[in-house]
C-alpha cells in the first residue's frame, strides 16, 4: 500500500522514539532515566480528579458541542480576566482534544497549499508538520543566543516575503524555555497585521513562567493584539497530559468555520475532562499548581547547576516551561550519536536537538526537567560519568 505523498514531509518524533527506546530498556530491567518526554511528574490537582470521578458517576459521558461545554469555555475565559486583565468573550473560545487538536483545526483553516509559513528555529517539531500536512512552505529561520533562540521582528521582517501568510511562535518555547519579550512580540504581530498577514501564538507554556507570582505572569498576547490567534492546554501547567484536552482563542468569525471542521475532524473533545477540567480554575487547583511551578523553578537551578558542574553548556538559560538546551559540542559527537550512546550506556535519555530543526541542531540535545528531582539528581550523575568516560577516552 502506498501511503500519501504529505507523510514524506512527517519525520519521526525522536523524543517519542527516544521514549520508546527507553521503555524497552525498561522492560529487559534497566533502570532507565527518562529526561525526553515533557511530562509532569504529577497528575492533575486533586479538586480535577474529584471532579472527573463525579463525571463519570453522574454519567456526563455524551457527545458534547464541537466547540466545547459552555461552563469550560466561560471559565476558561474568566481565567483571562483574572490572571491577564484580558475581558474576553467566551464565545471566541474553542475547547479542543488537545493543543495538538487546536494547531489541527487552525492549520486546516488557514493554509492553502502553497502558503509560506515562518517559524523559528529551533522549534517545535509537530507545529511544522501540521502545516507542511496541509502544503504549507514553513520557511525555518534560524535563531541564535543573541535572540534567546526565538524570532524577534528583526527576523521576522527580513525573512517575511510576497507568499508568507503568517508566522507561528511559541513563548515560552519547546525546546529551550525560552520567552520572547512582550514588546518584541507585538511588534511581530503588528508587523503581520500590517501586512494581513496570520499570527499564531502557542502559550501552552505561560503559566510556567519563572519566578513571578501569577498575577504579574506575563499576560497573553490577546492584551495587546486581539487579532491574534491564541493556542493552549491542559497538558503541561495542569499536569493533564493524557486528558488530551487544550483550547483555542478565536477572532468570532473564525469560530463558525473552526466549529464546521471540529464536527467533522473529531466530533466534540473528551465530555468527562471537559466537566472534570472546570475545576482547574477553582482557587484551591491554581494554588497547586502555583505550588509546582515553584518547584520546576528549583527544579531549573539544580539542572543548570549540575550541568555547569559536569562541564556542559546551556548558551541561553530558559525562563519559562520545564526544558534546558544544552550545547554538547565538548562531547566530540553529533547530538544524535550523543542521545544514542548515552541511552545505552548510561540508561539516561535525552531528545536531540534533530527533533526540533536544522540550525545547529547536531550541536543541541534536550533536557526535560519535568521529572522528579530523584530522577534529575540521578540523572545529571550518569550524565557527569558519561562525560567523564568521554574525556578519559
Amino acid at each position: 500500500m502506498m501511503p500519501a505523498e504529505r507523510t514524506r514531509a512527517v519525520a519521526p518524533f525522536l523524543a517519542m522514539e527516544f521514549g520508546k527506546r527507553a521503555e524497552a530498556l525498561e522492560a529487559a530491567g534497566h533502570r532507565v532515566v527518562k529526561l525526553c518526554i515533557g511530562e509532569p511528574d504529577f497528575g492533575a490537582p486533586p479538586a480535577v480528579v474529584q471532579a472527573m470521578h463525579m463525571a463519570l458517576d453522574q454519567e456526563r459521558t455524551a457527545y458534547t458541542p464541537a466547540l466545547g461545554i459552555p461552563e469550560l469555555r466561560q471559565a476558561i475565559a474568566r481565567h483571562y480576566g483574572t490572571t491577564h486583565d484580558v475581558d474576553l468573550d467566551p464565545g471566541r473560545v474553542v475547547v479542543t482534544a488537545g493543543a495538538s487538536a487546536a494547531l489541527l483545526l487552525l492549520t486546516a483553516a488557514l493554509v492553502n497549499p502553497g502558503d509560506e509559513v515562518v517559524m523559528g528555529d529551533p522549534s517545535y517539531p509537530c507545529n511544522r508538520h501540521f502545516l507542511s500536512s496541509f502544503g504549507a512552505r514553513v520557511k525555518l529561520v534560524p535563531t541564535t543566543a543573541a535572540t534567546r533562540y526565538q524570532l524577534d521582528c528583526a527576523l521576522l521582517r527580513q525573512s517575511w516575503g510576497p507568499e508568507t501568510k503568517g508566522f507561528m511562535v511559541a513563548t515560552p518555547s519547546n525546546p529551550t524555555g525560552t520567552s520572547v519579550p512582550a514588546p518584541e512580540l507585538l511588534a511581530m504581530c503588528r508587523h503581520a497585521e500590517a501586512h494581513e498577514g496570520w499570527r499564531i501564538v502557542d502559550e501552552i507554556y505561560l503559566g510556567l513562567q519563572d519566578g513571578v507570582p501569577a498575577r504579574a505572569q506575563p499576560r497573553t498576547v490577546l492584551a495587546g493584539d486581539p487579532g491574534a490567534l491564541v493556542i493552549n492546554s491542559f497538558s503541561k501547567y495542569f499536569a493533564m497530559t493524557g486528558w488530551r484536552l487544550g483550547w483555542c482563542v478565536l477572532p468570532l468569525d473564525l469560530v463558525n468555520v473552526v466549529e464546521r471542521l471540529a464536527q467533522n475532524y473529531y466530533i466534540c473533545p473528551s465530555a468527562p475532562a471537559q466537566v472534570a477540567a472546570v475545576a482547574c480554575f477553582d482557587a484551591e487547583s491554581i494554588a497547586v499548581c502555583e505550588q509546582r511551578r515553584a518547584r520546576f523553578a528549583r527544579r531549573r537551578t539544580m539542572v543548570l547547576q549540575g550541568l555547569k558542574e559536569i562541564g556542559l553548556g546551556v548558551p541561553v538559560a530558559p525562563d519559562g516551561a520545564f526544558y534546558v538546551y544544552i550545547d554538547i559540542t565538548s562531547s566530540g559527537m553529533d547530538a544524535m550519536r550523543f542521545c544514542d550512546r548515552l541511552l545505552d550506556e548510561a540508561h539516561v535519555a535525552l531528545t536531540p536537538g534533530r527533533d526540533f530543526g536544522e540550525s545547529r541542531a547536531d550541536d543541541h540535545v534536550r533536557l526535560s526537567y519535568a521529572a522528579s528531582e530523584t530522577d534529575l539528581a540521578e540523572g545529571l550523575a550518569r550524565l557527569g560519568d558519561f562525560m567523564s568516560r568521554l574525556r578519559e577516552g
